[in-house]
């Protein structure tokens, strides 16, 4: 993900090599390679546009400090910034609650929603310790309910039945009655998508929303949409009381600019972040881990500390693994 941008930064470190300061010159030089780079991995304009000022106005003028060179010293700087922009620090679900936790799972069809459904489920088994419920409330494809079902079945966690021809908002109620007759920690709610947005749909979810009151609200996009998963994210967030976002399909062949703009534009935390088909294939999203891959962490790592390659490529798969 986002390799164009690792490897154009790393260019960048080493064309700074040698200078004794950040000038404003070089900095120009620096930020125009990095700005072509943001853009062609398709993150939004006004991301590029705020990143890229906020990333001169720290960087222009600073010293050397140590033995960092003016090139690890502008990485540093990126590396804060790119941060900031993914949202500083991991947010996880809030359980603040009386049980069940309702928690609204949206988002377009293809993004991998139910699948996503089945993954968080698992995750909060084995890593909250929460007995969950799973319901959908996709009344217009048979196929979305047969899915949750058994992937609720692969994940070990527990389904409540709904048919075609019932109304949302009553599947819901029954649902959350059941989890709380049956002590159930968590209620995730499976909805319908669509193709595109349409004022029925969001008219539906919105109802839904208003019945059920979840304590989260999560937008699911597919990373490989792009700029459109942004555009997408900024019309449901209008539309819901977003809590958060999940992005699916990090690891596939895109450009990855949604995971730079999302945050930024709905102003909403991206929580988790999904890789693959397996339900073991969802890790929290940590903004400064992600900033790290995004730098080539073993390439700066030997810069600064002098350590060997096969030490720093151990860091990286540390952080890459979330420990």
């Amino acid at each position: 993900m986002l390799d164009n941008l690792t490897n154009r930064l790393a260019r960048v470190m080493k064309t700074l090599k040698g200078e004794a300061r950040l000038t404003e010159t070089n900095i120009a030089d620096a930020l125009r390679e990095v700005r072509m780079a943001l853009l062609e991995a398709d993150v939004a304009l006004p991301v590029v546009k705020d990143f890229i000022a906020a990333v001169k106005e720290k960087a222009v003028g600073e010293a050397v400090i140590g033995s960092l060179s003016p090139g690890q010293a502008l990485i540093g700087v990126v590396h804060a910034e790119l941060t900031k922009i993914m949202g500083d620090a991991h947010e996880g679900i809030n359980f603040n609650t009386q049980p069940p936790a309702i928690i609204l799972m949206a988002g377009l069809q293809g993004a991998g929603k139910t699948t996503t459904v089945g993954k968080l489920g698992k995750f909060l088994k084995e890593n909250h310790k929460k007995k969950v419920l799973v319901v959908s409330c996709d009344v217009y494809r048979p196929a979305a309910i047969e899915q949750l079902k058994s992937v609720a079945g692969q994940a070990g966690i527990d389904f409540f039945p709904s048919t075609i021809g019932e109304k949302p908002e009553a599947i819901a109620l029954a649902a959350i009655d059941w989890a709380k007759r049956h002590y159930h920690d968590v209620l995730l709610v499976d909805t319908a998508g669509r193709l595109a947005i349409d004022e029925e749909m969001m008219a539906e979810i919105k109802r839904l929303h208003a019945a059920i009151n979840p304590i989260e609200t999560l937008f699911v996009v597919d990373a490989m949409l792009g700029q459109d998963a942004v555009n997408t994210a900024k019309s449901f967030n209008e539309a819901l009381p977003l809590t958060g976002v999940v992005l699916t399909k990090l690891d596939g062949d895109s450009r990855g600019g949604a995971a730079l703009s999302v945050r930024h534009v709905t102003g909403k935390p991206i929580k988790f972040s999904g890789v693959g088909e397996k339900l073991t294939g969802l890790e929290a999203f940590h903004p400064e881990r992600m900033a790290s891959r995004i730098l080539g962490m073993g390439d700066v790592c030997q810069e600064r500390s002098g350590r060997g390659k096969g030490d720093c490529l151990r860091q990286e798969a540390q952080i890459r693994q979330g420990f």
